[in-house]
């Protein structure tokens, strides 16, 4: 009957809805032996700095959560398992002006619907270099910058996001664009465009997880209900991220107010199915979560050397 009734009045499926991330994640690592809940990021307010001067006149970064490739790190091409290897712990930056090959094997995207071969879904330097061309934007930064993805609120918010703003002002950046991925990701993303703000630089965060960018109250968020590493647009689809761009600047120009939310009227497939697969335990037997855990502890170590040159 319920199905009737949906059909007549054209309602969704109730699994096509935003993916509970937060939720999904405290799942599945209660579920693999990891007991203590995290603590996602909250604020009930957010900073905001409308834009200064026109988008046409403006010169526009990017701040990215994927990492440069790493030849002596193992696989981290389209389909390799998670590379806790491949990591970083610094914020890093590159020549806008350049090609530059990065990638997201470091993070928990989503490896069942993202192909991973077209890095334009998460890192938009080629959109935005059409945006420059047509006069959409007055230029892109010099360089772009890479956060890196911490589970510490603390070191995100004591340490990498004023180096952030530190390179950013450096550049003379008058608006930032912030492209996370992975869940963690988001989280970061959302902290240092806090930061950003709080700064004096407007950010707009494009990103496909709601609950958590919400939870930490991005000043601006574009929302793509995309698999995550799809923050930027569909793979091999121009169409798709010069769209996508375009809304994010649309969010920059037009939000009158901190906590501003746009929907990309995008949708991945006709089919929302694909929600149902991301870390749901209710598709997982127990061998998959041991195996899990096994995999969860070997890539701890495998990411261990990376921070202790961090600390160092």
């Amino acid at each position: 009957m319920s199905q009737d009734i949906d059909a007549l009045l054209g309602f969704a499926p109730d699994y096509d809805s935003p993916i509970p991330y937060m939720k999904r994640t405290r799942d599945y690592y209660t579920a693999i032996g990891y007991t203590t809940a995290y603590r996602w990021a909250h604020y009930l307010d957010a900073p905001f700095t409308a834009l200064k001067k026109p988008l046409s006149q403006s010169r526009v970064a990017i701040v990215t959560t994927a990492a440069p490739y790493q030849p002596d790190k193992g696989d981290q091409g389209p389909g390799a398992k998670y590379n806790g290897s491949a990591k970083f712990y610094t914020v890093y930056s590159g020549d806008t002006a350049a090609e530059h090959d990065l990638r997201i094997s470091h993070i928990g995207y989503d490896r069942i619907h993202t192909t991973a071969t077209d890095n334009g879904t998460w890192f938009p330097l080629h959109a935005l270099r059409r945006a420059a061309a047509t006069g959409r934007i007055g230029a892109i930064a010099p360089r772009f910058h890479g956060a890196p993805t911490n589970r510490s609120h603390r070191v995100t918010i004591e340490t990498d996001a004023p180096e952030m703003l530190a390179r950013l002002l450096e550049d003379q950046a008058d608006v930032a664009i912030v492209v996370p991925n992975c869940p963690v990701c988001h989280q970061t993303s959302t902290l240092t465009a806090r930061h950003l703000e709080a700064n004096g630089i407007p950010t707009v965060v494009m990103g496909c997880a709601k609950d958590i960018v919400e939870h930490a109250a991005a000043p601006r968020f574009l929302f793509s209900d995309f698999p995550l590493g799809n923050s930027a647009g569909k793979p091999h689809d121009v169409a798709s991220q010069d769209l996508t761009l375009e809304y994010a600047l649309l969010v920059l120009e037009s939000a009158i107010g901190p906590q501003t939310t746009m929907q990309n009227p995008l949708r991945w497939s006709e089919s929302g199915k694909w929600k149902l697969d991301y870390s749901n335990i209710d598709q997982l037997t127990p061998d998959d979560l041991a195996t899990r855990r096994a995999e969860f502890d070997r890539q701890k170590e495998l990411a261990r050397p990376n921070r202790a040159v961090k600390a160092a």
